[in-house]
């Protein structure tokens, strides 16, 4: 009886470890620094499979690392904002509970914390590694739907965000 739990256990816990090891290995597209005046806010990095961004509904996966301190309630306010600039607040009636999901699931960030954001498969899932020391990421929270993943994404790159030079980086452009 102990060996199956045991077993059982190992592949609970082992799961997530082995999904990130596969966005990991995946190969970057693109990389971009947002800044604000004289100061890095953060660091971001777009991969794919592949290593071409092919659109909003292929596997990709972005990774934040921050350069600054940044509260949690700052950081779901300048997803509101990005939202709301978007259009996303009016398009999307479930964009209100989307906030509150963030509220509750995301860290307070410091300088060298890593978020992820990894679309997988028509599912979304956020990562976190608390400094580039900590050697594995973590998962936060549950997968997330399409219609979430695919708007928080959008943030960075849609035709339409507020960082269309980020957005160029990500994608591969040209800087």
């Amino acid at each position: 009886m102990g060996y199956p739990l045991l077993i059982l256990l190992w592949l609970i816990t082992a799961t997530p470890l082995a999904c990130a090891a596969d966005w990991l290995s995946w190969r970057n597209v693109g990389e971009a620094t947002l800044t604000w005046g004289p100061f890095t806010v953060y660091t971001s990095q777009l991969r794919t499979p592949d290593g071409h961004y092919n659109g909003p509904y292929q596997d990709q996966a972005l990774i934040i690392t921050y350069q600054r301190e940044i509260e949690r309630d700052e950081l779901v306010d300048a997803t509101r904002e990005q939202w709301q600039m978007q259009g996303i607040l009016k398009r999307e009636p479930q964009s209100a509970t989307w906030l509150k999901m963030l509220e509750r699931l995301w860290p307070d960030v410091h300088q060298g914390t890593q978020l992820a954001f990894v679309f997988n498969n028509g599912q979304g899932q956020f990562w976190y590694r608390a400094s580039a020391a900590q050697k594995t990421f973590t998962p936060l929270g549950p997968p997330q739907l399409a219609d979430f993943s695919t708007n928080f994404l959008a943030i960075w790159l849609d035709p339409r965000t507020q960082y269309p030079e980020l957005r160029q980086q990500l994608i591969g452009g040209k800087k």
